[in-house]
C-alpha cells in the first residue's frame, strides 16, 4: 500500500517545486546556512503537499482516469489503492506540509496554504474551464517562487513572476496539445475543458507565449534595473540557453508529439537536461563573477 500511496503522490513532479530556489539564487543569498536551510523546509512542504494534491486529484478523477490509457494504470484508478486509505495519506501529507511550512514563517505558510486552496479549487471544478485550468496551473509555479521570497525575506522580482507566469503558460498549452493528440475523440471523455480546445487554436496559443517568453527573459537580463541590482551587464549571455531550451520542447511537442508530462521530458531528455544544467551554471557564473 505505501508504494500504491507514493506512486500516487508522484515524487518524480518534485522537480516543479525547485522553483522554490528562484529567490535564493538571483536574490544571491546561497551562502547563508539560515536561508538556505529555510528554503529547503519550503521545498520540502511543497513537495508533500503537492504529493497530496495529487493523489486527491487521482480521487476526482479516477472514473475519467479508466478511460485515459496510462492513467488507468494509476494505483487509485487501476483500483489497487482504496479511496478511504488514498484520503487519509493526503490528509496526513498536507498537515505534515504545513507543519513544515511553519518553521518558516507566517507569510510562507499562507502561500503554501493558497497554492493548497487553488489546487483543490483547480481539481474539483476549475480544470473543466477552458483557459482558465492552463492559468491556474500558472498561477501554482508564482506562488512556489513568491513562498521562496517569503522564507527567506527578499523581495520577489516582478521580472521573475513574469517570467515564470509565460514559462508554465507554454508548458501547460503544450500538455494539453499532447494530450488531445493522444487521446483524438476521446478527449472529452477524459478531461470537460478539451472540448473547447483544438489543435490550431493550441498552437497559436503556444506561439504566443513562446515568442513572449523569449522576450521577457531578454529584457530581463538587458533591464538596467538588472544591471544595477546585479552589478553585471553579462547576464544576456545566458538568453542562448533559453532559447535552445524552448525550441528543444518545441520540437518533443512538435515533432515527436510528446510534451504530456514536462518533468519527465527534463529528466529523460538528456539535450534538454543539459541545456538547464548550462544555463543555472552560467546564471551563478555571472552573478558571481561577471562584476
Amino acid at each position: 500500500m505505501l508504494r500504491d500511496i507514493a506512486i500516487s503522490g508522484r515524487p518524480h513532479q518534485w522537480v516543479k517545486n525547485l522553483v522554490v530556489f528562484a529567490a535564493l539564487i538571483f536574490a544571491q543569498e546561497y551562502l547563508q546556512a539560515p536561508k538556505i536551510y529555510a528554503a529547503i523546509l519550503t521545498f520540502g512542504a511543497f513537495c508533500l503537499g503537492t504529493s497530496a494534491i495529487y493523489i486527491i486529484n487521482d480521487i476526482f478523477d479516477r472514473e475519467n482516469d479508466k478511460l485515459h490509457p496510462l492513467k488507468s494504470l494509476r494505483p487509485i484508478a487501476s483500483g489497487r489503492l482504496p479511496v478511504s486509505r488514498a484520503a487519509t495519506a493526503s490528509i496526513v501529507l498536507l498537515m505534515i506540509s504545513l507543519g513544515m511550512a511553519i518553521g518558516t514563517n507566517l507569510l510562507t505558510v499562507g502561500t503554501l496554504t493558497v497554492y493548497i486552496l487553488l489546487n483543490l479549487a483547480y481539481s474539483t471544478f476549475l480544470k473543466h474551464v477552458v483557459i482558465i485550468d492552463v492559468m491556474v496551473i500558472a498561477a501554482g509555479f508564482i506562488l512556489r517562487a513568491v513562498a521562496g521570497g517569503f522564507a527567506i525575506e527578499v523581495p520577489i522580482s516582478p521580472w521573475l513572476l513574469v517570467c515564470t507566469t509565460l514559462l508554465a503558460l507554454f508548458l501547460g498549452f503544450g500538455k494539453r496539445r499532447h494530450e488531445l493528440t493522444l487521446l483524438n475523440n476521446d478527449a472529452i471523455d477524459h478531461r470537460k475543458s478539451l472540448a473547447h480546445y483544438s489543435i490550431p487554436f493550441l498552437d497559436q496559443m503556444i506561439s504566443v507565449v513562446t515568442a513572449s517568453t523569449v522576450v521577457a527573459y531578454a529584457f530581463y537580463t538587458l533591464s538596467p534595473e538588472i544591471e544595477r541590482q546585479f552589478g553585471t551587464k553579462w547576464l544576456s549571455f545566458t538568453i542562448p540557453f533559453v532559447l535552445y531550451g524552448i525550441f528543444r520542447y518545441l520540437y518533443l511537442i512538435f515533432h515527436k508529439e510528446m510534451g504530456g508530462n514536462p518533468t519527465k521530458l527534463l529528466l529523460t531528455d538528456p539535450p534538454l537536461l543539459i541545456c538547464v544544467m548550462l544555463w543555472l551554471m552560467s546564471v551563478l557564473l555571472v552573478l558571481n563573477y561577471g562584476r
